[in-house]
């Protein structure tokens, strides 16, 4: 017998669509590089000042990460780079420890992303990625919109040119109420004309009297790159209009070159530090990529593995972390844009990297004069499309557990942190998933008249017999809930003195813990004592074989059937000939 060996090759999903990568392709690629690179360019620079860097770290984070991505992970679309709930994870784990902006703060920062990139791979190289997905859905949503509006309300110090908190509701009302005779009214203007620029020009080239005179085509594009027009019209009026005497911040100036390359400083005590912001950060960046990624790959029919994705987002991190920048993930909007845009392969992401590069080298010099107040405009009119409070209203009447945990997670993120805001939420979900399961749904059960089918005497106008009482338990069997069907069954047996049959439908129920065998065991004892006996139905597999392992079926008063149909059907030509037999006596 030999071994099989590993082969390499498996990790490296680029090496099955290189083989067969043409002309055409490469075509449409560049053209959604072009246009991916026109919202990447102010992005990136927004997102790095959310998470409290210098704007030219949000253009190296989209470097090497979009390349190693590009030859290791498995989605064609994915735009791999600085996204706004990521930054503000990073700043929520950074500014407790550091000074904003200071050397130390950025090779924490590096740091950050290199420790979120090794969870990240040996989660992967493991096959432990189904451990990140134990965050209910409700509770990322919640946090996903709770985070959005922590993220719009950080950009306002820029907006208003003054230094507020906003690690959390009270503290940001609190240094408002501190700094408002400050608030820079120019600065304040302008942003608002930046918003009203990105909110109603699109609309205004989307309207009938633009849509007739132009190509669709040409429309659309101008619209998928209106930040970066927006950017345009903003340096130069800037610079030409001389509205930089106003006082109004700019970025300054942008250092030009290859991002650098370097290991940050390891400090043992600064790791330990760093590790549950890092944790946090891993399990999040995941959750988003991996759902925009998978929604691609469903749409280009295309299969995705969890675990290469998770090597390849590890991967991605390191590399942002050894070229001084900071984590990243998956990002939507830009994601949506590069396939609407026809990219046909990752090559897409790397040829966007490529460009970066280019502007990291020959171009920063352009960006001197941009106002920060158009990048706050920019973040909050992308994010404020996350803060819909629909999933709320909805999910609280399909589940109220869900709901419950929906509205924890949102106040716990916006009154305490980000981070606390999502360990309360995850705590939450498992606390009331430990309550649903301790309170199992249990229901007597009688028969379809002319059918061999059982169904819930409260929903359904079922036969049932005096003798016999057929329970069903919608659960799997553990120490949470046994006792709740213990209680269950006396209630039932003490309201009925003529019982002799308890049978318990099994269909149910996948498995069963020793805890709930041995309350069975003295179930069977007790009821033995009234002369009842209890028997079993549509026993599963797997929890047939843990009952071969225990003396329950030993010491079983009843019997186990294959069918409830036949269990009843058994116990009344039972019952039947016990009485035919009690006439004959007499």
């Amino acid at each position: 017998m030999t071994t099989p060996k590993l082969n390499l090759l498996t990790y490296l999903p680029a090496w099955s669509w290189l083989k067969h990568y043409n002309k055409q392709s490469f075509k449409s690629d560049l053209l959604s590089a072009f246009i991916v690179i026109a919202m990447l360019v102010p992005q990136g620079m927004a997102y790095a000042i959310v998470a409290g860097l210098p704007p030219i770290t949000g253009l190296y984070a989209s470097v090497l990460p979009m390349m190693i991505y590009a030859l290791i992970g498995g989605s064609p679309t994915l735009s791999i780079g600085p996204v706004a709930l990521i930054s503000m994870m990073t700043f929520a784990t950074l500014n407790p420890l550091f000074e904003l902006g200071s050397s130390a703060y950025i090779e924490a920062a590096c740091l950050l992303a290199i420790l979120v990139g090794l969870i990240s791979l040996l989660l992967g190289i493991f096959k432990f990625g189904f451990l990140i997905r134990l965050i209910s859905h409700p509770v990322i949503k919640s946090f996903i919109i709770a985070s959005a509006v922590l993220i719009a309300l950080s950009q306002v110090k820029l907006l208003l040119h003054i230094p507020l908190k906003i690690d959390n509701l009270p503290n940001f009302f609190y240094s408002f109420w501190q700094y408002k005779e400050q608030i820079h009214w120019p600065s304040l203007i302008f942003g608002i004309c930046a918003i009203l620029f990105l909110l109603f020009v699109p609309k205004l080239l989307q309207s009938s009297l633009i849509s007739r005179r132009f190509n669709s085509n040409w429309i659309n594009l101008f619209i998928k790159t209106t930040p970066l027009w927006l950017i345009i019209v903003a340096i130069f009026a800037i610079q030409k209009l001389g509205l930089i005497d106003l006082g109004i911040a700019t970025v300054g100036a942008i250092p030009s070159g290859f991002p650098p390359l370097g290991l940050p400083i390891w400090n043992l005590d600064l790791v330990v530090q760093l590790l549950p912001g890092a944790a946090m950060i891993a399990m999040v960046s995941f959750v988003e990529s991996i759902s925009i990624a998978q929604a691609t790959a469903l749409q280009n029919r295309r299969e995705l593995n969890s675990n290469q994705e998770l090597i390849a987002l590890g991967l991605a991190n390191i590399s942002a972390g050894v070229s001084a920048s900071f984590p990243v993930t998956g990002s939507l909007s830009r994601t949506v844009v590069n396939a609407d845009a026809g990219a046909k392969s990752p090559i897409s992401g790397f040829l966007s990297s490529v460009f970066i590069v280019l502007v990291s080298l020959y171009f920063t010099g352009l960006f001197y004069y941009l106002p920060l107040v158009v990048l706050a405009a920019t973040i909050m009119v992308s994010i404020w499309k996350l803060v819909d409070f629909k999933p709320f209203i909805e999910t609280w009447h399909y589940s109220k557990a869900d709901g419950i945990a929906m509205w924890i997670t949102f106040f716990a993120v916006l009154f305490i942190d980000i981070s606390a805001g999502l360990i309360i939420g995850v705590v939450t979900t498992f606390i009331l998933l430990l309550w649903r399961i301790s309170r199992p749904h249990i229901a007597v059960i009688g028969q379809i008249e002319g059918t061999e089918h059982f169904r819930n005497i409260h929903r359904h106008d079922a036969i049932t017999l005096a003798k016999i009482i057929s329970i069903r338990i919608d659960e799997s069997l553990s120490f949470l809930n046994i006792n709740s069907l213990k209680e269950f069954i006396i209630q039932e047996v003490s309201n009925n003195s003529s019982l002799q049959h308890v049978i318990l439908n099994c269909s149910s129920v996948s498995s069963i813990d020793l805890s709930a065998v041995e309350t069975l065991e003295d179930i069977n004892i007790d009821l033995g004592k009234l002369g009842i006996q209890l028997h079993l139905s549509e026993v599963k597999g797997p929890v047939m074989d843990k009952l071969q392992h225990a003396v329950l079926l030993q010491q079983l008063r009843g019997k186990v059937f294959l069918t409830h149909y036949q269990a009843v059907a058994y116990l009344k030509q039972q019952m039947q000939q016990q009485e035919l037999s009690k006439s004959h006596h007499y």
